[in-house]
């Protein structure tokens, strides 16, 4: 097994990207910089183009693949799941590697070798994922909920379907710790959906699917969609308002103690009851859970009797986007050339996350919005503020987005603020990580956090062309 610390490891890679190499990227300073996953990788190779008319052949990228396998050994050998490198090449063949640790308070980066968000303070998660359900004591269910139709639906279209016994739904609500609702209970005393009971009639799981209206979880793989079975990195879950409009059928959350997922749309979206409804909304309506939303859920049927009969839900709003109506203003205000035009326009009381982006005129000032009491993320763009000092005075920051300029200004004056949970660094394009790094480092250090580690590693190409 190939050691992560060998530069015998890394010299395929290395060839691969030096400059004396077809597939070595066009660098003004020799140094170039990447990652590796244990499942994937980010390297900037220039690849071969496949000729007119054929798609890109294995054998093409044989090389490639063969160099980044052998770092992945060596990954899956010493237990680690990622690594981010900077390399130089000089001019005497000799190649210096700098291997960037991870650090369990340093969320991976996005597609590049540089860090992702710094957790300052242990275990912390942003407010939307801290917010729980708002009770409704007046929800009800759908008129439509009828468990008796449903059960007499499905025995007609399932009618050698194995159902679950009244031992096997108890040992269940054991399980999660809530009693099913009764629609559910008259589904699984149908069928449980045991991929056994099925034996070797491959068409079973399709006809169950069909009859349903999902691909149906057997009881015992029946969960509680909580905050925990939903996360997201810091830089975009703190850039989200779990705000519900009071007209929504659906509390926007990230996750809920009421919602029991007990299906899959067949496309990675989960099928749950509510038990939690929004304002407007019915207990034990159907929702679907996003896997590409990091809030809320879309309404399918007021009822798992509706679902199965194939009635649609139509509401106003359903939770996925509820930032707010269209006459209110939003708890998410984005400052840049295609939106608001100010931090001023932004201001407002229940303002909760401010995002700077891309700007041409002057840089901007905070001061619109100090003092508000909900303010909670801000991210700015490299350059885009007037004075990065102004930021002291927003007390009630748990995270925080600047570019290096921006952070190097806080730190010089020592005025990074200490309620922060998380940070991130912006950077443009893809500079060398180790600068960033060491910043990260300088940051991950005044909260006497675990640093990213760096080993260097020296050895030899040969001349370089």
């Amino acid at each position: 097994m190939p050691s992560i610390h060998d530069f015998a490891t890394w010299e395929p890679v290395l060839r691969l990207l030096s400059p004396g190499s077809a597939s070595g990227p066009a660098t003004a300073d020799g140094r170039v910089a990447g990652r590796i996953d244990r499942h994937g990788w980010s390297l900037p190779l220039r690849r071969p183009r496949p000729r007119p008319g054929q798609a890109a052949q294995v054998e093409d990228m044989q090389a490639e693949f063969d160099a980044v396998r052998r770092v992945q050994r060596a990954l899956a050998g010493s237990g680690a799941d990622t690594v981010s490198f900077s390399a130089e090449f000089l001019p005497d063949g000799r190649a210096v590697v700098h291997l960037l640790g991870s650090s369990p308070a340093v969320e991976p980066g996005v597609g590049s070798a540089h860090p992702g968000s710094l957790v300052l303070v242990e275990d912390a998660v942003p407010a939307p994922w801290r917010r729980l359900p708002d009770p409704v004591p007046g929800a009800l269910p759908a008129p439509t909920a009828d468990p008796e139709l449903l059960e007499r639906t499905l025995r007609e279209r399932l009618p050698d379907a194995i159902g679950a016994t009244e031992a096997e739904i108890a040992q269940a609500e054991a399980r999660l710790g809530v009693a099913l609702p009764e629609e559910l209970k008259a589904l699984y005393r149908v069928t449980r959906a045991k991929w056994e009971d099925w034996a070797d009639d491959h068409g079973a799981p399709a006809r169950h699917a069909e009859a349903v209206g999902c691909e149906l979880f057997a009881l015992d793989e029946l969960y509680i969609s909580d905050v925990a079975s939903r996360p997201c990195p810091w830089r975009f879950a703190a850039t989200e308002a779990a705000v519900t409009p009071p007209d929504a059928a659906v509390q926007r959350l990230a996750g809920s103690p009421g919602w029991i997922v007990f299906g899959d749309n067949g496309g990675g979206d989960r099928i749950a009851v509510d038990l939690t409804p929004g304002p407007r909304g019915r207990l034990g309506q159907v929702v679907m859970i996003g896997h590409e939303d990091n809030l809320g859920a879309e309404l399918l049927a007021h009822s798992v009797t509706d679902m199965i009969l194939e009635r649609e839900a139509e509401e106003p709003h359903d939770g996925r986007a509820g930032e707010g109506r269209a006459d209110e203003p939003s708890p998410v205000a984005h400052v840049n050339i295609r939106s608001l035009p100010s931090v001023a326009a932004a201001a407002h009381p229940a303002l909760e996350v401010l995002c700077v982006g891309v700007w041409e005129g002057e840089p901007v000032s905070l001061a619109p919005v100090v003092g508000l009491p909900r303010l909670r993320t801000l991210t700015a763009y490299p350059g885009t503020l007037a004075d990065p000092l102004e930021i002291a005075r927003l007390t009630g920051l748990e995270y925080l987005e600047l570019g290096p300029g921006e952070w190097r200004v806080l730190l010089d004056a020592d005025a990074v603020p200490r309620g922060l949970s998380a940070v991130g660094i912006v950077v443009h394009g893809n500079p060398d990580p180790l600068p960033i790094v060491e910043l990260a480092n300088e940051i991950l250090a005044l909260w006497d956090r675990p640093l990213i580690s760096r080993t260097v590693l020296e050895g030899r190409l040969g001349p370089v062309a």
